[in-house]
C-alpha cells in the first residue's frame, strides 16, 4: 500500500502506517481484550508443554498487553542469541529468555514506545523469577527494515524470529480507515505478516541477513500469495489490513533471499487462509493465499554433496523425532541422506553438534527415514497435506510406501 513519509527515527523515515501502527498499540489498545479482531484461528498443532510452561511464568501485564496469535519457535535455542522482530510487550521474548537460558541472550526491537515501556518494567522482575544473577532480555526502540540503525551490531545473532503476529493486520485497518464494526473476513492458522507489513520488503531480509552471524537463520511465518498482485489490490485498504494486498508472491520471496544472499528458503509448513466475503473475493478473482513458514539460513553457497546424517536427539523439545521442514524429519538414531544444500546448513549452523555426519552411499538409510521430494511452494504443499489427512505421518516411509515397512 502506498505510503508517505513522516516520522524519522535515526536515520530511517518511516511512513504514515509506522505511525498509525505506532499510535494504535500505544493510545487505543491496553490489553489483549481489546482487539476488534477474531480473524486469528488458534493453530491445530498444540504448542509444546515446555514452551506452555516458560509462557506461564510471564508476568499478567505483560500477556494482556500481547496483541498476537499463534506461535512460532525454532528448535535448539539454547545459549544462543535470538532477536524478536516485532517484539511488542516482551511476552516472546521472557519465553525464549528461559528457552536460550542464562548464558544466551534475546533482544526484542519494536516502534511502539508504550509496548517497549511495558516490557521493560519487567526485566528484573523476570531475571529474578527464571533464577538469574542477571537479566538475559533487552529491548531496542526501531524499525524492521533498519536494525543497524537502531544500534544492533552486525554478525551478532544466531536467529532472528518474527513475532509482530495477524492480528496486527487487522488492527492497522481499523486504525487507518476508523472502521470498526467489520467483522472477521480472513481466516487462517497463525501467521506473524511481518514482512508482509513492511512497504520494502527486501530491505527487511537486508537487514536480517546483515545482523545475523554465519550460519545464522531468519524464522519466520507471513501471508504469500498464488501471483504477483495487481495495484489495485496492492492499494486496497481492507485488503491490505487483513494481510493480503501485503502479500508476497512466493517465488519472490525465493528470489529476493537470494538476492539479499540467504540459502534457498526451506519450507517448513503451510495452511490455507480463506475469504469469507464476497466482495473482496471478487475483487481478489483467482488469487489464493497461504499462511507458511520458511527457514533462511547464512550459510556458504556452492556444496552440492549429498550426506548421510544421523540425529542423536539432543535438542529439547524433539528429542525423538526433530521436523527440520515438510521434506526431512530426522528420528534419533535413523540414518537419513540428505542433499548438499541441508547437509551444508546442518555443518554450518548451531545444529552441527547435534547429528553426525558422514559421507553418502555409506550406511544403509533407515527404515522410515526415506524423505520425500523438496517441496519449495507452499501451495503444492498444502495441496499435498490435504491429501494426507486423515492418519498420515509427517514424514518417513509410511507417508510413502507401504505401512508394513514401519512394522
Amino acid at each position: 500500500m502506498a505510503e508517505e513519509s513522516s516520522v524519522r527515527l535515526g536515520g530511517f523515515v518511516d511512513t504514515t502506517t509506522h505511525v498509525d501502527v505506532k499510535d494504535y498499540y500505544g493510545k487505543v489498545l491496553k490489553k489483549s481484550a481489546d482487539l476488534m479482531s477474531n480473524a486469528c484461528v488458534t493453530p491445530a498443532k498444540s504448542v509444546p508443554a515446555f514452551i506452555r510452561r516458560a509462557l506461564e511464568k510471564v508476568h499478567p501485564e505483560v500477556t494482556d498487553r500481547y496483541y498476537g496469535c499463534g506461535l512460532v519457535v525454532p528448535e535448539c535455542l539454547e545459549g544462543c542469541r535470538v532477536l524478536d522482530l516485532g517484539s511488542g510487550s516482551g511476552r516472546d521474548c521472557y519465553m525464549l529468555s528461559q528457552l536460550v537460558g542464562e548464558t544466551g541472550h534475546v533482544t526484542g526491537i519494536d516502534m511502539t514506545g508504550d509496548q517497549l515501556d511495558v516490557a521493560r518494567t519487567y526485566v528484573d522482575h523476570h531475571a529474578k523469577e527464571f533464577g538469574y544473577k542477571e537479566s538475559n532480555v533487552s529491548f531496542v526502540q526501531g524499525y524492521i527494515e533498519a536494525l543497524t540503525e537502531a544500534g544492533l551490531e552486525k554478525n551478532s545473532f544466531d536467529i532472528i524470529m518474527c513475532e509482530v503476529n495477524y492480528s496486527l493486520c487487522f488492527i492497522c485497518f481499523c486504525f487507518v480507515t476508523k472502521e470498526i464494526k467489520l467483522k472477521a473476513l480472513i481466516f487462517c492458522h497463525s501467521s506473524n505478516c511481518v514482512v508482509n507489513l513492511s512497504p520494502d520488503k527486501k530491505r527487511v531480509l537486508a537487514e536480517a541477513y546483515s545482523v545475523l552471524k554465519d550460519g545464522g537463520e531468519l524464522y519466520f511465518s507471513d501471508v504469500y500469495s498464488s501471483g504477483r498482485l495487481t495495484e489495485e489490490i496492492k492499494n486496497h485498504k481492507v485488503l491490505w489490513g487483513e494481510c493480503l494486498g501485503g502479500a508476497l508472491w512466493w517465488k519472490d520471496l525465493l528470489q529476493l533471499a537470494e538476492e539479499v544472499g540467504f540459502s534457498p528458503p526451506r519450507l517448513v509448513t503451510a495452511s490455507v487462509i480463506t475469504v469469507d466475503n464476497k466482495e473482496l473475493q471478487d475483487i481478489l478473482g483467482d488469487f489464493k493465499f497461504v499462511s507458511a513458514t520458511y527457514r533462511l539460513f547464512k550459510v556458504p553457497k556452492g556444496n552440492t554433496k549429498p550426506s548421510q546424517v544421523i540425529y542423536n536427539g539432543s535438542i529439547t523439545g524433539v528429542e525423538d523425532s526433530f521436523q527440520f521442514d515438510c521434506q526431512y524429519t530426522f528420528k534419533v538414531d535413523n540414518v537419513v541422506e540428505v542433499d548438499g544444500e541441508v547437509a551444508t546448513i546442518l555443518t554450518q549452523s548451531r545444529f552441527m553438534d547435534d547429528f553426525t555426519f558422514q559421507p553418502a552411499g555409506g550406511r544403509s538409510v533407515s527404515c522410515g527415514a526415506l524423505t520425500k521430494a523438496g517441496i519449495v511452494d507452499p501451495f503444492e504443499l498444502v495441496l499435498q497435506l490435504e491429501k494426507q489427512r486423515p492418519g498420515s505421518a509427517t514424514g518417513g516411509c509410511c507417508s510413502t510406501q507401504s505401512a508394513a515397512c514401519c512394522k
